[in-house]
């Protein structure tokens, strides 16, 4: 039986369309320090209401008394979660899920893939990893939405490429939007990557894309064990 702690809204911003980034304080409640690896979820729930959704954990672990999320309109929920007013109440689970192994990617190159709203448990990784820079190799987004309009964090991507991360950015549909970046899916821009042996990759998204992208991977030589993901 789950149990819940409360938490605080204490930020609220867009993100990217349909994608809003919240902040909930839980510094006065047993969950401080319980996130311990990036890519672990937790179960969120509103005070009164039966329904609950897993959500990623968009920031690194640690002892913050502050949880980053990454909530995507489309559910009564999330619709909910997106207007609540500054410090009302949400109720947050303990932390789940293997995360991914990040302790085993240190001195070596990692590849991350993300699509949509899947780049938030990848943000948890990055951040990370920045805490740590030196302690890794060559680190590599892809991330890959529908319209420009749709990169969450666009406005860490600066940031991320100044710590040593390279940002490879891809639209499935730019339509008219006069977008000049790189098009296609995500996993039709591996040829240019190179793997080495001691090459690990971390994969978040919707399933299409993750069968892709580990197909595209295994077919360049990288085995199954170095490709993770986080549940």
């Amino acid at each position: 039986m789950t149990q819940w702690h409360p938490a605080t809204l204490v930020a609220r911003s867009p993100s990217a369309d349909g994608l809003t980034d919240l902040t909930l304080d839980l510094s006065e409640t047993p969950l401080r320090g319980a996130h311990q690896r990036p890519g672990q979820y937790v179960h969120l729930r509103l005070p009164g209401h039966p329904e609950e959704g897993l959500f990623a954990l968009a920031s690194p672990p640690g002892n913050s008394g502050r949880w980053d999320f990454l909530v995507k309109e489309g559910s009564p929920l999330t619709s909910a979660l997106i207007h609540l007013p500054m410090g009302a109440s949400v109720e947050v689970s303990h932390p789940e899920g293997r995360g991914f192994p990040l302790e085993q990617a240190r001195g070596k190159a990692l590849l991350l893939f993300a699509t949509g709203s899947g780049i938030s448990p990848i943000r948890s990784v990055i951040e990370s990893i920045r805490r740590e820079r030196r302690e890794y190799g060559r680190v590599t987004l892809y991330f890959g939405v529908r319209t420009p309009s749709a990169f969450a964090y666009a406005r860490d991507f600066e940031a991320w490429e100044q710590s040593g991360i390279h940002v490879v950015r891809t639209v499935s549909q730019p339509g008219a939007s006069g977008w000049q970046g790189l098009t296609g899916y995500v996993q039709g821009h591996l040829a240019e990557e190179p793997l080495s042996a001691d090459t690990m990759a971390f994969v978040c998204g919707q399933q299409e894309m993750v069968t892709g992208v580990v197909q595209a991977l295994q077919a360049r030589g990288l085995p199954a064990s170095s490709i993770s993901q986080n549940f």
